[in-house]
């Protein structure tokens, strides 16, 4: 994936990309990934035409994310999409007795990306949700979780997104230090968490 020095790069998603931005500041990056990136970005470009914006929501699911497309995505027009979606589609079921299936979660994903295909021209890279077996309970996630990460595979070979794998970036990490360390609750990263899916993302980027 090219990133040009007059990109308008898009992230969004759910809490780990929202990361506590600030609603009221448009600019605002929050203090995860994206704003890790756009560091990095900015400071290698050193392009004041580069424009970088986040617009994750905590707590969103793909259907929260298809119904705010317009306003929060296609209106920014970016060039660059950059998509984490999937882990609360999990969660919802377990906590909220809510669940998703994998079906409609690849009808609300599918659409996001239809929508982003038919109004924009732009590179996406998609990224897998993951989860790290921080708590027992979180074994029993894998049978509502893992087909939703297939579901995120297929649709980056269908709609010629990049994938950044991070549930098995994420497994491999916790071999060389405890999962805690890389996500507290096996969800959220820690700084070092999200060092990782900065380095992942910016090692599918070429600069020119």
């Amino acid at each position: 994936m090219l990133i040009n020095a007059n990109d308008r790069i898009l992230f969004t998603g759910d809490s780990i990309t929202d990361c506590g931005r600030v609603r009221e500041n448009p600019l605002h990056l929050g203090s995860g990934y994206a704003a890790f990136i756009a560091a990095r970005l900015q400071a290698c470009l050193a392009s004041p035409e580069l424009q970088i914006f986040n617009r994750g929501n905590s707590g969103n699911r793909a259907f929260d994310l298809l119904g705010r497309v317009e306003p929060d995505l296609l209106a920014l027009k970016p060039t660059v999409v950059s998509i984490l979606i999937g882990i609360n589609d999990t969660w919802r079921r377990y906590d909220a007795k809510d669940p998703t299936s994998a079906e409609a979660f690849e009808k609300n994903y599918r659409g996001v990306l239809e929508k982003i295909r038919g109004g924009l021209d732009a590179r996406i890279v998609l990224l897998e949700p993951f989860l790290l077996h921080v708590t027992a309970d979180r074994h029993t996630w894998r049978e509502d979780l893992n087909p939703k990460i297939d579901v995120v595979r297929r649709l980056a070979l269908e709609f010629g997104a990049d994938l950044l794998p991070l549930d098995g970036l994420f497994a491999k990490a916790a071999t060389q230090a405890p999962a805690p360390y890389w996500a507290a609750d096996g969800i959220h990263p820690s700084a070092a968490g999200h060092g990782l899916i900065t380095e992942a993302w910016l090692e599918n980027a070429a600069m020119v």
